[in-house]
């Protein structure tokens, strides 16, 4: 299957998904948060689920993490379309509480067959649970992060990249650091040369504050989920 048949399979295969209900997120969601970029990436970016922003807009990573995010691709020469972001998660869990086992194992089928279709070279993995379930074992993200792996995916062999999630980076200053210090090794994974003139490591500059009050949880004093690390 040529780059532009895998396109048009992943559009349809969105809008296949777009009524999932394998599992009951479906009945709390605003809309499936399927995935976004380049079809024919090869740099493939896994976060943990939609929070509220992302639910109700529909694409990954938006608001502050999204910031973020697009800032430390931008130290590498990267922007958001370049490469293709989704989440283990398609729907967001009530009040950005820890995904379940059972929510997984129905959303897996869904992420596999992103993989399948983007047919990335390398993939990054963004916290613990896009870690564990892809690179199929229990370390946790601060033992692995920044340690490269060759793992397969289905029928597709890639090189599994752990990062810290950068929502962690809006709590914690020092995982900003670490985030550039793991995101400046991708060009090299990815078999590029650095970007000349690239944006260097510590002018990605974030304002590191607890996130805006944006929805029903925070608003009630709810704890935010941060099974990031």
């Amino acid at each position: 299957m040529d780059a532009l048949a895998r396109a048009e399979a992943l559009t349809a295969y969105a809008a296949e998904t777009a009524d999932c209900v394998r599992c009951p997120l479906s009945e709390t969601r605003t809309r499936v948060v399927f995935g976004a970029g380049d079809p024919d990436a090869d740099l493939m970016i896994v976060g943990e689920a939609p929070g509220f922003q992302e639910d109700q807009g529909g694409t990954p990573f938006a608001g502050q993490a999204g910031e973020v995010l697009g800032r430390l691709l931008a130290g590498i020469g990267l922007q958001r379309d370049d490469v293709y972001v989704a989440n283990v998660l398609k729907c967001r869990p009530p009040q950005n509480r820890d995904p379940l086992e059972f929510e997984i194992a129905s959303c897996e089928p869904h992420l596999f067959r992103q993989v399948e279709l983007v047919r990335p070279r390398v993939v990054v993995t963004l916290g613990n649970f896009a870690t564990k379930l892809l690179s199929g074992r229990p370390s946790g993200i601060t033992q692995v992060h920044g340690h490269e792996q060759e793992v397969a995916l289905g029928a597709t062999t890639v090189v599994l990249f752990p990062l810290y999630d950068p929502a962690a980076a809006l709590y914690t200053p020092s995982m900003l650091q670490a985030l550039e210090d793991d995101f400046s090794r991708l060009p090299a994974l990815l078999g590029r040369a650095s970007p000349p003139l690239s944006v260097p490591a510590r002018a990605v500059e974030i304002e590191v504050t607890a996130p805006p009050v944006e929805d029903e949880a925070v608003a009630v004093g709810e704890t935010i989920q941060l099974g990031l690390f």
